[in-house]
């Protein structure tokens, strides 16, 4: 018996050699609902935040019901970019290579900007294990290079971007060409409505997983709030440059133009900047994310991608030119940074509108500062709260001063004036008794 808490589980004794091998004690919270329910085969929606241990939690079980003796696909787990693709393939590889499989467990890396015709040929054995990108896939299913109809079990990662950027639909057709009988596993860090319909679709009676995180940021993450107010996002990141020394700083938006938009005005005004989002084609996402790595640029402009989608290590700042609409996004954004218990920090560019989500995200735990940039320095400026605080309270004091107001018995031309008059007489009375009383 391995000395891991895994066993609790009907697993095979080879998969409970990978769990030794990677050191596991006991599974994460994600793990133990995943795993009993995938063993079980069926059908799950799991939501949970990076760094949960999701991958494994579809990964072991899935594993534990591969037949060796059949020569065709058993398990395919799909992902929205190559970059995401490679990382889970190498996950799988490891696996295979500690359960001492290699020459037994074959698994397949299908992801664009690779040669067709060769990927044809290496088909001609069917691997048990697919990984990779839908339209990849669905091109080699077209050609009928590869038979996914007898697969066990489909794994569609990060879901919500998968919508995103258009692939749900390649997924779509990928289902409809395997066994309608099909275990179907969907991972998402958000459920949105649009993903519904392909929910109720593919995933019959499916036993839904969220995980709730009681951590969003770590406790070295400083969190910084400065308003827009009239001032363009391009201005304010160009004071932020003045003020901070990134180590690398990815700068969101909300979207691939407003990406471009942004990136264009900030080389006008004379920054170095990469650009990564999804309408980018992947020779020059690849050839992006290698300038990077080899330190070429301080600041990147980036979508929603580039918090899961693609692995950048290194970053010390996260810049939200655009706050996103859910907490979930945010979670992930600033999560790029303060890793492997470093410091990091993330500056957020707010407006009004963006008040209910700072809201929710303050009652989840996380502290906000509010600041500006001065004279090319940092200033504390006034919380929200506070200025909330102090507009309610003059809308209370106009309130009382109106219902001091005596309405005429009768109505005489310039009444109107008159009551407004004796209502900012009463303002100003109540303004004084007030003063006296503190």
């Amino acid at each position: 018996m391995k000395n891991h808490e895994f066993n609790q589980y009907a697993i095979h004794p080879v998969v409970s050699e990978i769990i030794d091998k990677y050191e596991f004690k006991k599974p994460t919270p994600i793990q133990q609902e995943v795993i009993p329910a995938a063993l079980r085969g069926e059908n799950i929606i799991g939501q949970s935040h990076t760094g949960s241990g999701k991958t494994l939690a579809y990964l072991l079980p899935l594993f534990n019901n591969i037949d060796e003796t059949k020569s065709q696909v058993q398990f395919v787990v799909t992902a929205p970019t190559r970059e995401l693709a490679i990382q889970i393939y190498d996950e799988v590889r490891k696996c295979i290579h500690y359960a001492d499989k290699e020459n037994r467990w074959r698994a397949k890396l299908l992801i664009g900007g690779t040669d067709k015709h060769k990927t044809m040929e290496k088909l001609k054995d069917q691997p048990h294990i697919v990984v990779g990108t839908p339209g990849r896939i669905l091109d080699l299913v077209k050609e009928e290079a590869l038979d996914l109809y007898h697969a066990n079990a489909f794994v569609l990662d990060e879901a919500d971007l998968m919508l995103d950027l258009g692939f749900i639909e390649d997924v779509d057709q990928i289902l409809l060409r395997m066994d309608q009988e099909v275990q179907t596993l969907v991972f998402s860090a958000t459920i949105p409505e649009r993903l519904q319909p392909f929910l109720k679709k593919y995933l019959t009676n499916p036993t839904y997983v969220k995980i709730q995180d009681d951590t969003p940021s770590p406790a070295s993450m400083e969190h910084r709030l400065i308003p827009l107010r009239h001032r363009s996002e391009a201005e304010i990141i160009i004071r932020i440059s003045e003020v901070i020394q990134p180590y690398l700083a990815i700068i969101f938006t909300n979207g691939k133009e407003l990406a471009d938009k942004l990136a264009q005005e900030l080389q006008e005004k004379g920054m170095e900047i990469g650009l990564i989002h999804g309408g980018l084609s992947p020779r020059e996402r690849k050839r992006v994310l290698k300038e990077i790595q080899n330190l070429r640029y301080q600041y990147i402009v980036a979508t929603d991608l580039a918090s899961r989608g693609i692995d950048i290590k290194g970053v010390s700042h996260v810049i939200n030119a655009q706050l996103p609409k859910e907490e979930e996004f945010y979670i992930h954004r600033v999560g790029r940074t303060a890793r492997a218990g470093l410091a990091g920090t993330a500056i957020n560019l707010y407006h009004e509108d963006d008040l209910p989500l700072i809201q929710k995200l303050e009652k989840k735990g996380l502290k906000f500062d509010f600041y500006d940039i001065r004279n090319g320095e940092w200033k504390e400026v006034k919380a929200h709260d506070e200025r909330q605080k102090r507009e309610k309270k003059e809308s209370d004091i106009e309130k009382q001063a109106w219902n001091q107001v005596k309405k005429p018995k009768k109505v005489k031309p310039g009444y109107k004036k008159k009551m407004k008059r004796q209502a900012e007489k009463n303002i100003k009375k109540i303004k004084r008794n007030n003063y006296k009383k503190k």
